[in-house]
């Protein structure tokens, strides 16, 4: 067991988590919703679950939580050396998200990338690519692949009426590793042994499905987990949380027990509760609970079906106290099953015919820095500022190149009017059709004086999201944060949209 040093025995500094996040959509629905439309709940241990909005998907509440953690540890995204991301839910089967994620964030093109998939197991993998390349696993020390960004989000779903839906959350954690974080992630271990059937989801398909044999499943789970912990060597009775994967409100505690540790160890940072199966953004929840509560040992787990699992131990330094985290969204707004089954697309007539108007992949593309980061342009004459940043100077007339200037995420409704779903525009008629109206308005971004330029004030257009939109005025503050806009040729565009400030 490691002693809570924050060297590698080598005298090398060792991996710690300098800052973390997590962050789920706003809508809920409860165990008793389900419960009434179906004649029963399937769940075990889980009272609600998060629901992700017809806008969001696993890279949105990626870029989300990625955002949050990383202003919790006080790093700019252009200084992240290496990106690592895990879902079981990726937006597209074929496609690696993480150099989108990265634009999102403004990570440099030239940092590593490392995406993972296929699993909810997918959320460790992330977290263990990162350290095996921090640490130059079969090679030197790399100590330019710090800091390394980690980010789970996950957001899994099965037939309604099975156990695996009523269970499916979403939700997303990251974490931001640095040589110097004060929550050193030390000892890690592995264990795999051949448990086929126990959850999987056919190719083509969106809907995680199993056998349905709870004991075969329980075993699978219950072993794994089990063989993972002893593999990392670590005494449980010094640890003071465990932040396991949780695909129900049983399993976790049934793993618990057979490793001889209390209850309590789950129940305290376990997300399953009350925002359901997080997936492969799971345990790094629960360790961003564990943190946040001042948990100074936890031993963190995730585990795939199939079955396999990854088992982590995460010291803070007693000296340095836990590393910040960000909480965002632990309290949500009630939907009614009906609700539920349109934001998630069950209940919708799908897109019309004929499309809506057409913007080519590589139109957005040129435009991409300012609808993923809202990058607007100054005048290099008289430091107005241009969105989008083309053009000539709205203020003085100029068609000198103007200089990129990242607004601030936090601005002021100016205006703002409602869109109603038969007034949609054709290719957003699937997000009002899923996610009922949405508002439109125009927001003041205030660029506050530097040393490399002066103030100004650029005024954008933007949709709103995580609100009733009649219940949003001008003069009202807002934040904006990255959604799916619309998907046209099978390829979704994303953007800012914008929500009210909690």
């Amino acid at each position: 067991m490691s002693d809570g040093s924050p060297t590698d025995g080598s005298g090398a500094p060792r991996v710690g988590i300098a800052g973390a996040a997590a962050s789920v959509p706003r809508a809920r629905i409860g165990a008793d919703a389900v419960r009434e439309a179906w004649g029963r709940f399937q769940a075990s241990g889980v009272q609600s679950k998060a629901v992700a909005g017809a806008d969001e998907d696993s890279l949105t509440m990626a870029a989300e939580a990625a955002r949050r953690a990383l202003d919790a540890a006080g790093v700019d995204a252009e200084r992240v050396s290496c990106l690592t991301f895990g879902t079981s839910t990726p937006p597209l089967e074929e496609e690696d998200p993480t150099p989108r994620l990265g634009a999102f964030l403004g990570v440099p093109s030239g940092a590593s990338r490392r995406y993972l998939s296929g699993s909810t197991r997918a959320g460790t993998s992330a977290l263990a690519a990162a350290l095996d390349r921090a640490n130059g696993v079969g090679n030197e020390r790399v100590p330019d692949t710090l800091p390394a960004l980690v980010v789970a989000a996950d957001r899994p779903r099965g037939e309604p009426s099975s156990p695996e839906d009523h269970a499916a959350g979403a939700g997303a954690a990251a974490l931001v590793l640095t040589a110097d974080g004060p929550a050193t992630v030390g000892d890690r271990a592995e264990y795999a042994v051949d448990y086929p059937g126990t959850r999987f989801r056919e190719a083509g398909s969106e809907r995680v499905e199993g056998l349905g044999v709870s004991a075969y499943d329980r075993r699978a789970f219950v072993e794994t987990v089990r063989g993972a912990v002893s593999n990392l060597g670590t005494d449980l009775a010094h640890a003071d949380a465990l932040a396991l994967q949780a695909p129900d409100g049983k399993l976790p505690y049934r793993a618990a027990a057979a490793l001889g540790a209390d209850a309590d160890l789950v129940s305290e940072v376990t997300p399953v509760h009350d925002l359901g199966d997080l997936g492969a953004a799971s345990p790094l929840f629960a360790l961003v609970r564990a943190l946040d509560a001042g948990r100074e040992r936890v031993v963190v787990v995730g585990y795939g079906s199939g079955a396999g699992a990854d088992a982590f131990e995460v010291v803070v330094d007693p000296d340095g106290g836990a590393p910040p985290t960000d909480r965002a969204g632990d309290s949500g707004e009630d939907v009614s099953y009906a609700e539920y089954l349109r934001l998630r697309g069950e209940i919708t007539d799908g897109p019309p015919a004929g499309g809506g108007a057409a913007v080519s992949v590589p139109s957005w593309r040129r435009s991409r820095e300012a609808r993923y980061r809202l990058v607007a342009g100054a005048c290099p004459d008289c430091s107005a500022l241009a969105f989008p940043p083309e053009g000539a100077c709205p203020d003085c007339g100029s068609l000198a190149e103007f200089e990129p200037v990242e607004l601030p995420k936090q601005g002021v409704v100016e205006a703002v009017t409602t869109v109603s779903p038969g007034g949609a525009p054709p290719e957003f008629v699937p997000q009002a059709e899923r996610g009922g109206a949405f508002g439109v308005a125009i927001v003041a971004f205030e660029r506050e004086a530097d040393g490399e330029g002066g103030a100004g004030s650029a005024s954008v257009p933007l949709q709103a999201t995580d609100c009733d939109p009649a219940e949003l005025d001008a003069g009202d503050e807002v934040e904006a944060v990255v959604r799916r806009i619309y998907t046209q040729e099978g390829v979704t565009r994303y953007g800012r949209k914008v929500r009210p400030v909690e």
